[in-house]
């Protein structure tokens, strides 16, 4: 027997479910506790985050969080070959997106578009042993979407080693799982966007363990200067993607792992199929007809129109 809450934070839903019903309640205090500290530590829209306060051009201490987070965005870059760049700051802001989302409507912003490729994640010095970080003037970081990835992981696991329990959480369909899974496995609605995907979904999958991530161009998105865009930029170019996809969803070990993948994939386009197929990546693309391609061991059963 499961039981499941949800609630609001980092401009999306963050969902709880626990294999032991009197695990919510307190679970669901240790998820907002994880949620505070890591909007506090890298949130580029709060003036008072330890992110916006960091200097340019000189190494300065930082708390085990950010430096986890750090990491964590760093390890991504790495693993894309700089794909997922968290250097891509003001490109995404020369997009319109320099405000919290939920702040954005779905109307005309006003200015201009202006693009620029990301200076480069190798720029940023980070030592996680002594836990001092250098930013180059010049240089903005956006954590986002590691850094919600990776207080998924750390939340499940957090809940699931205090109280005892299977656990999964969600922010905004990025999905961590810790613990024992209830009996059939995890089943998770799959779908453009993550707020319809669980009662309306265009697929289901079951995972034992490990993480799930979902990216879509077709969530996420506002006017700005005559353009429709949207959250996902190419690092090489400041712009968005070139891509055939709408949406992919990638399983891996974590749901950092998976972000970083399914992130990677919309942006490489064309691309995308071989990369993860190399990497062994279980992954499902849909295209912008809505056409589903299963790759990596992604059940074929689930392929079909979206």
């Amino acid at each position: 027997m499961t039981a499941a809450a949800a609630m609001t934070a980092l401009s999306t839903t963050a969902l709880l479910v626990v294999t032991e019903p009197a695990a919510l309640d307190p679970g669901m205090r240790l998820l907002a506790d994880e949620l505070a500290a890591i909007d506090l530590a890298a949130s580029r829209f709060r003036a008072d985050s330890e992110l916006s306060r960091l200097p340019a051009g000189r190494a300065v201490s930082i708390s085990p969080l950010l430096t986890e987070a750090l990491a964590a965005a760093l390890r991504a870059a790495l693993l894309t070959d700089g794909i997922v760049d968290p250097t891509v700051a003001d490109a995404v802001s020369g997009l319109g997106y320099d405000r919290d989302f939920a702040q954005l409507i779905e109307t005309e912003t006003d200015g201009p578009i202006s693009t620029k490729p990301a200076p480069g994640w190798w720029r940023i010095a980070l030592d996680t042993h002594r836990r001092e970080v250098l930013v180059p003037h010049g240089v903005h970081l956006d954590l986002g979407a590691t850094a919600k990835a990776l207080v998924a992981d750390r939340s499940a696991e957090r809940i699931g080693t205090a109280l005892g329990c299977g656990v999964l959480v969600s922010l905004g369909g990025d999905v961590a799982t810790h613990g024992p899974a209830p009996e059939g496995g995890w089943r998770i609605g799959i779908g453009d966007d993550h707020r319809t995907a669980a009662t309306d979904p265009d697929a289901m999958v079951t995972i034992a363990d490990g993480g799930l991530a979902t990216s879509s161009t077709t969530v996420r998105r506002w006017r700005r200067a005559g353009r429709d865009v949207h959250h996902i930029v190419d690092p090489r170019t400041g712009d968005l993607p070139v891509t055939p996809w709408r949406t992919v969803s990638v399983a891996a070990a974590s749901c950092l792992d998976a972000n970083a993948a399914s992130t990677a994939a919309i942006v490489l386009g064309d691309a995308a199929p071989d990369w993860l197929t190399e990497r062994r990546l279980p992954a499902r693309l849909v295209d912008l007809d809505g056409t589903v391609r299963a790759v990596g061991g992604w059940p074929s059963d689930l392929v079909g129109a979206a």
